[in-house]
Formats: C-alpha cells, sequence, structure tokens
C-alpha cells in the first residue's frame, strides 16, 4: 500500500480485506502478534489499546448526560465551529446514510448527527453524544486514534479492535486550537465500507482546516500592544510579550513579575522583599537594583514605584487557570495548567502561590472523576508520584497498569521512611503548610 494511511487503495476487494483483517484480529488478540497485512498505524494502535486494557469485546460507556453533557458542549471551543460542521458535512453523511461525529481532545463524542437510521444502529454501540470513544477506552477508531497520534486516520472494517464496531468505516482528522497549536477533538465521518475511500480522509482533513481557520478568525486578536502577557506555568523563566516583542526573564525578574501581576494594587519594597527572599540578611539595596535592571529591560512606563506595581493590567497564565477553576471550567484550567508555576523558584511567595495553584486543580480532578484528565495529571512530570491522584484514577480506569503503579507507590511510601529518616514522599497528597506571609489580594 502506498499511503499507510489510506485505508483501501484503489482497485482492493473489500469483503477479501475484511476476511483479512478478522483473521489478523483474532491471531492479535489470540496470541499477541500482528500479521504483516495490517497498517502499521492499526497494529500500532491495537497495541496501544492491549496495553491500555481494552477487551475486544467490550463497548463504549457513556460519560456524560443530559445537563451535563450540554453543559460542557456549550463551554468547549469546537461548539463554535459545530455550524461550519454541518454546513460541510450535514448534506454528505445525511444523503449517504453516514454520521458526522465531533468528539473533544479525550475522545468523548460531543455531538453525532446525521441519518436517523444510522444512528439508532450507531446507538446499539454506544457510538452517541456523552460516550467516550478514546482509543485508551474501546481501542482503535478513527476518532479515538485521529486524537491519540495527532494526525487524520481512516478504520476499516475489522481494523476497529472492539469486534461489535467492526461493521463501521470511520475517518478522523484532529482540530487544532489555531493559536497554541493544542489538538481541540477530532472530526469524524462514520458510515459503511464505502468510506474506506481515500477521498473521504481528504475530505475530513479539509474539514478540519477550515474549522481552524474559523476558529482563528473568531479567537481575539493578540492584544501584545495593550496587554502584556507572562507565560510563567511550566518554567523556570517566564516570558513577557508585551509591545510586539518578546522577553526572556530571569529567574528573579520571572519571580517579580509574577507577583506583582497578582498584585495590581501594588507591594511596597517590604512586603516584596519578604516574598522574594528566604535570607533575612538580603538588603534593600539588593531588591533595588533587581528592580531596575528590570525596568531597563522592560522599558519605560511599565514598572512603577512607591510601591512598585505594574502600570498597566497584565494577564497570566497563572490567572487562566484560577479563573477556570473559579468558574467550574475544569477540562479548560487543566488545559491551560502545563506545569507548576516556575518549579526552579524558591522565593516563599511563589513556592506558597505554587502549591496553592497545583493543590487547587488537582482537587478539582479528583472531585472531576475524569478518568482522562486523571490520568493526564498522572502521567505528567509533576503528578507521577501523586498517590492520591493516582488513587482517584485506579476507582475510574482500574487497569493493570494503573493497579499495579499504584502498589508500587503505596509500597514506596510504606518503605522509604524506614529507608530515609522521617522523609516520605508527600507528591502533593498533603495540604501544604499556610504561610502567613503576602496572602493574595483580591480586587
Amino acid at each position: 500500500m502506498t499511503d499507510p494511511w489510506v485505508a483501501l487503495e484503489p482497485g482492493a476487494d473489500p469483503a477479501e480485506r475484511v476476511r483479512t483483517l478478522r483473521r489478523a484480529h483474532e491471531t492479535f488478540t489470540e496470541v499477541g502478534t500482528v500479521p504483516t497485512p495490517v497498517r502499521s498505524v492499526v497494529a500500532d494502535s491495537w497495541r496501544r489499546s492491549a496495553r491500555a486494557g481494552v477487551g475486544p469485546d467490550g463497548t463504549a460507556s457513556v460519560e456524560l448526560a443530559d445537563g451535563d453533557l450540554g453543559a460542557y458542549r456549550a463551554e468547549h471551543p469546537l461548539a463554535r465551529v459545530m455550524p461550519l460542521f454541518r454546513e460541510l458535512m450535514g448534506t454528505f453523511a445525511a444523503d449517504g446514510e453516514h454520521l458526522l461525529a465531533v468528539c473533544d481532545e479525550h475522545g468523548r463524542l460531543l455531538w453525532v448527527e446525521g441519518h436517523p437510521t444510522t444512528r439508532r444502529k450507531a446507538g446499539r454501540m454506544n457510538f452517541v453524544p456523552g460516550a467516550r470513544w478514546a482509543e485508551s477506552a474501546v481501542g482503535t477508531n478513527a476518532p479515538g486514534t485521529a486524537v491519540a497520534v495527532d494526525r487524520p486516520v481512516q478504520v476499516f472494517a475489522a481494523e476497529h479492535f472492539i469486534r461489535r464496531v467492526q461493521p463501521w468505516t470511520c475517518a478522523a482528522a484532529p482540530v487544532h486550537d489555531p493559536r497554541t497549536g493544542r489538538v481541540l477533538g477530532a472530526v469524524d465521518i462514520t458510515g459503511g465500507d464505502g468510506l474506506a475511500h481515500p477521498h473521504s480522509l481528504g475530505f475530513v482533513q479539509a474539514v478540519a482546516r477550515a474549522a481552524e481557520s474559523h476558529l482563528a478568525l473568531l479567537a481575539p486578536q493578540l492584544p501584545a500592544a495593550d496587554t502584556p502577557e507572562l507565560s510563567a506555568l511550566g518554567r523556570d523563566e517566564a516570558t513577557l510579550l508585551v509591545g510586539g516583542r518578546r522577553v526572556r526573564l530571569s529567574r528573579r525578574h520571572s519571580e517579580i513579575l509574577v507577583l506583582l501581576a497578582r498584585h495590581p494594587e501594588g507591594l511596597t519594597g517590604d512586603e516584596l522583599q519578604c516574598a522574594l527572599y528566604e535570607d533575612e540578611s538580603v538588603t534593600p539595596v539588593t531588591l533595588r537594583a533587581e528592580l531596575a535592571r528590570l525596568r531597563r529591560l522592560l522599558g519605560p512606563g511599565l514598572l512603577g514605584s512607591r510601591p512598585y506595581r505594574l502600570t498597566v493590567p497584565v494577564e497570566s497564565d497563572v490567572s487562566v487557570v484560577e479563573r477556570r477553576l473559579e468558574t467550574g471550567a475544569i477540562t479548560g484550567a487543566a488545559a491551560a495548567y502545563v506545569g507548576p508555576l516556575l518549579p526552579g523558584s524558591q522565593a516563599p511567595a511563589v513556592v506558597r502561590l505554587r502549591r496553592l495553584l497545583a493543590d487547587g486543580l488537582r482537587t478539582a480532578l479528583i472531585a472531576r472523576r475524569d478518568p482522562d484528565l486523571l490520568a493526564d495529571w498522572a502521567h505528567a512530570p509533576w503528578g507521577e508520584d501523586d498517590l492520591e491522584v493516582w488513587r482517584a484514577l485506579a476507582v475510574v480506569r482500574p487497569t493493570s497498569a494503573v493497579r499495579s503503579r499504584l502498589a508500587a507507590l503505596e509500597s514506596e511510601l510504606t518503605a522509604r521512611p524506614a529507608r530515609h529518616g522521617d522523609r516520605r514522599p508527600v507528591a502533593l497528597t498533603e495540604a501544604p503548610a499556610r504561610a502567613t506571609y503576602l496572602q493574595p489580594r483580591r480586587p
């Protein structure tokens, strides 16, 4: 086959290919090896599905329904391009007895529309809005696999990992946030064997690109000249987008800007010194020198004094996460959280803010009980030893891999005090001590 991403090359006999794939699927489920005729993208997906604990006789679970589904869809960025999806694909789906489906970045179906008879048939396998069709939940399928590998993909008949899905053929393409490049979800066309044609793959890819272009038009312009943007999550040295230029800050300057952005009313020299330095022997002269260097770096007019303050509002990725948490937009908050705040900083107020932000998000994730969000946190560098998150994940996704990791963490928690005195791995599993300095001030 010339293109491994196309399910059926021109001239191939669909019936013969189905028989070959069924034999290959049985071989894989029985002995774990993938015969040669199976495309590499499908073989890799089968292996990931097996590692995730998916069984060939499983089914999708419905995680969101009624009001919860409606609220989640209204909040999701792809809601803004659903009219475009319907305009470009709706008639094609209805006339061809196919389905138009859109999933989120976790493979959860948000919309399933199209021919009524086809919808009823698909409903028997829970291909319905609110059901989770992530590859890690139901194995190889076009929307779930497109999100997993971040590229357009076709899945033909018995290439599906779950047997009850094997009568279907589908093609899907991921849709990205045009500003950040993050995967927002995927658009999918599902139906019969006729969709194995290369044109269907090109079609959904073109629709996904049109959606990204439309999102770019709908997105507000970058407020470079008016509203500086501070990025401090997941990095030791923050960056500031200001006046159309991106400034990389030193660690100390990063700490100062994070704190001043947090306190638009300003901080006195004593407050700022207490917030930045553990060493009480550091003199005010040291702080004033740092502020003078920062003022020269930023340019005139941005950093004021008496008290020290930013003279214009600064948008930070920290505040984005906090706002989304406050409004209950947990998925959005998790997407915006790309890592701990200035992880190498030892400034007392930054350490406290870092813990508060991480604790607030992880508490919300545990309460939400979304297996994909919990898995994202648990497999991130900052969550790989987070015992409470792994415990929560084991409840909602009790795969052998999750149970094994949880057992290892619990064993480590028991054994480590004996090896290292009274030190033990907390990994954000305990509430941090609440500092008494520099309480966050809300306007």
